[in-house]
């Protein structure tokens, strides 16, 4: 049985059933544990690539060589919409929100330790539900706002809450029952689970024990 960092016995084998911590179960001298992700050529040790999300169990992209392609910085992806307006979640460790959850002693307060180092990702909302959490191969839960990346919020369920784009374009965001709740800019209080709360240009969500998802609007440009 896997054991995390902590010495807690799990039966899953991504995150710790009791703290929720990820569960490194490569050997360390494994060649597989650190690879070039196909599609951007990020270094990567999952299935889904960290940076750009592709799927290692895919076709290799074409180019015929099977060596990944050049990144390129700031290109425009070829599954997004040539033109129009698409929302944006950004994610980051906020210590503000840090610093309230201490104050008011949630339920994982005293486990949740501000990262050292956490960089800000950028991730583009297409579809109609997004959900947010941790990625679970034994429970089959995928989201597509995935916190289970290092560093990891351990007080972030592993699905914690869902986001929801309306008929008319507007989003919403919903508690899916987490430990640690959702609140959202700034608010002390969480929203109430299982309701559907407003959001939109210039929100922030907040989740787990220093998590903030800020959403925006950008522009795709069209192509030529």
């Amino acid at each position: 049985m896997p054991m995390c960092a902590d010495g807690h016995p799990s039966q899953s084998t991504d995150y710790c059933d009791v703290c929720g911590s990820a569960l490194d179960t490569a050997p360390a001298s494994d060649p597989a544990a650190l690879r070039l992700c196909p599609s951007c050529a990020t270094p990567t040790s999952g299935r889904f690539c960290e940076v750009c999300g592709y799927d290692s169990a895919l076709p290799t992209p074409a180019g015929g060589d099977g060596q990944p392609p050049p990144r390129q910085v700031g290109a425009t992806r070829t599954d997004l919409p040539v033109s129009g307006t698409v929302w944006v979640a950004r994610v980051f460790a906020d210590r503000e929100f840090y610093a309230r959850v201490q104050a008011r002693k949630g339920p994982d307060a005293e486990r949740v330790a501000f990262p050292d180092f956490c960089p800000e990702r950028r991730i583009v909302l297409r579809g109609s539900q997004f959900l947010i959490g941790k990625r679970s191969a034994s429970q089959g839960i995928v989201p597509e706002i995935d916190l289970g990346i290092a560093p990891v919020d351990i007080g972030v369920s592993r699905a914690h809450a869902m986001i929801q784009v309306d008929p008319g374009g507007g989003l919403s965001i919903t508690d899916l029952g987490s430990t640690n709740g959702t609140s959202v800019d700034g608010a002390e209080a969480p929203i109430p689970p299982q309701v559907a709360v407003a959001v939109g240009e210039g929100s922030r969500i907040h989740v787990g024990g220093w998590t903030t998802i800020a959403i925006s609007v950008t522009s795709i440009a069209t192509e030529s």
